[in-house]
Order: structure tokens, then C-alpha cells, then sequence
């Protein structure tokens, strides 16, 4: 394969009442996290049916780069600030990038 983006799919759920305060904590370790260079994207995506539902999209540029971020402080506050917030331990797959091209991320 040409591509080599990493995507992760971290799902989450959240303790009902606090939905509110993991969204808030979530959003700003996405803002953040993109900021990282490598990271392509870092996408935040809330359940329709069910909002105490996430997925967390993760793109990674390198197979390095998962690593790299969870050293960062804003993933350890993250980590930690939302670790009492999870109704059920978090899960993650793991995914190539197929199309689009990695260019055009």
C-alpha cells in the first residue's frame, strides 16, 4: 500500500451526566492534538441515538506518532481528567488510510 496513514477509533462511553464535561475536556485535546505534526486530523464525533456514544477519529501521519502523543501534557490531562468520566473502558482499532490519498490529508 502507498498510504501509510495510522486512523484510530477510540469509542467511548460517558457516565450520562457527564457528557457535558468529557465534550468540553475532548474538544480541547482535539485542539491541541492537531496542533501536533503528527497528526493529520483528530476528529470528535458524538453519537446521534445515544449522546453519551463518542468516537474519537485519530489520524496519525507515522506509525511514531500515537506514541508521541500520549507524552504530551495535554494527553495526560486529558487522560486523566476523563478517566472517572467512562462508564466502560475505552476501546481502540486501529485502521490504514485507503482513500482519499495521503496527500490530499
Amino acid at each position: 500500500m502507498s498510504n501509510s496513514l495510522l486512523i484510530v477509533h477510540v469509542h467511548v462511553r460517558v457516565r450520562p451526566e457527564l457528557v457535558d464535561a468529557f465534550r468540553s475536556a475532548t474538544i480541547e485535546n482535539a485542539r491541541e492534538s492537531v496542533k501536533e505534526p503528527g497528526i493529520a486530523r483528530f476528529d470528535v464525533v458524538q453519537d446521534t441515538e445515544d449522546p453519551a456514544r463518542f468516537v474519537l477519529v485519530e489520524v496519525y501521519r507515522t506509525k511514531e506518532a500515537p506514541a508521541a502523543h500520549k507524552e504530551t501534557a495535554h494527553y495526560q490531562r486529558w487522560r486523566d481528567t476523563v478517566a472517572e468520566m467512562m462508564a466502560e473502558p475505552r476501546t481502540s482499532r486501529k485502521y490504514v488510510n485507503v482513500f482519499p490519498d495521503d496527500a490530499e490529508v
